[in-house]
């Protein structure tokens, strides 16, 4: 039997870590590498909901918008819109031979900002 509660824990803690990785990435100039971590924190919660609506295991997947979807989450248009653009980030770490220019620090430290925005709300739907 399947215990959702340590599920949901294990997913939380993994993306407080990731979250944790994501800033100290951002401090050393590691951007590109920042923004990876900072997707996979918001993955990671996304799949704690899942576990918490569904009371089963989340999907191997990467989408944010479609883990979103299957957390049945209420999301404004803006969160969806971010959401999706986000997921940019987590192809750029998978997939090296599509890499585009390293975003600047100061586009970094705002998308972390927004990032950090969304994991809030996330984590209030606990």
């Amino acid at each position: 039997m399947i215990n959702i509660q340590k599920q949901i824990n294990n997913w939380r803690g993994g993306a407080a870590e990731d979250w944790q990785v994501a800033q100290e990435l951002a401090n050393l100039g590691r951007t590109r590498h920042s923004l990876f971590f900072a997707h996979l924190a918001l993955e990671k919660t996304l799949k704690a909901n899942i576990c918490r609506v569904t009371n089963d295991l989340a999907p191997r997947i990467h989408s944010l918008l479609r883990l979103a979807e299957l957390a049945e989450l209420d999301l404004s248009q803006d969160q969806l819109n971010f959401l999706a653009r986000f997921d940019r980030y987590q192809i750029e770490g998978r997939y090296p031979d599509m890499l585009p220019p390293a975003p600047n620090i100061e586009t970094t430290q705002q998308e972390l900002k927004k990032a950090r925005v969304m994991l809030e709300w996330l984590n209030v739907q606990f």
